[in-house]
């Protein structure tokens, strides 16, 4: 079993270009990445390579417009990661509202992606992947007749907002390099945290 969560936070961060003020998406991959957003037919503003500051940058990321499902609080996140996250929602999101409520998805709200900080917020400790534009914290969904099945209380709620939360939370370890849950830590009880670090840390 792998030691607590250590790839949460960034220990093996991809490989990314370091200049910033430079034009973004020139490499073969952040190009490659960009046209599938656009195949997916994923509307995006690509975003200026940006350093924050404090070792935090915003690399070949985007600004998501349109991904099918409106998405709150949706700042810069890495190609790849909007990338992802739009085939998620599509593709687990949609499919699994239907199976367990018999309806739509109509809203996915986030707490949001870019944040310049450490792991939990903490004043010590490793970067978090947050500040390099490269994890997206989801809180809960908004079904068509208005319900709203949150993380906080759902994960261990009724049935079906149990059996579709860990539905979701399957999904998106296959397509996330780091997935936490409420079972994960204390400092999770409330969201999926989701990034493009790690290899397969599912919690």
């Amino acid at each position: 079993m792998k030691q607590g969560g250590g790839k949460h936070a960034g220990a093996s961060t991809p490989q990314r270009p370091q200049v910033t003020g430079t034009p973004s998406f020139t490499s073969p991959e952040a190009r490659q990445c960009a046209f599938d957003l656009k195949q997916a037919g994923v509307r995006f503003t690509p975003l200026p390579n940006t350093d924050h500051g404090g070792g935090c940058s915003s690399i070949d990321s985007v600004k998501l417009l349109d991904i099918g499902t409106p998405v709150t609080n949706l700042g810069p996140m890495t190609c790849p990661l909007a990338r992802n996250f739009a085939a998620w929602a599509h593709y687990a999101v949609k499919p699994a509202a239907r199976q367990f409520f018999g309806q739509d998805v109509v809203k996915i709200e986030t707490y949001g992606t870019y944040s310049c900080r450490n792991i939990y917020g903490g004043r010590s400790g490793r970067i978090s992947q947050h500040a390099y534009s490269n994890a997206i914290d989801v809180a809960g969904f908004v079904l068509a007749d208005g319900r709203r099945i949150m993380l906080d209380g759902g994960w261990n709620g009724d049935r079906a907002s149990r059996d579709f939360l860990r539905a979701l939370h399957k999904s998106a370890c296959r397509r996330f390099g780091t997935v936490l849950s409420p079972d994960y830590n204390a400092a999770h009880y409330n969201h999926f945290h989701m990034d493009m670090s790690g290899n397969g840390y599912c919690r």
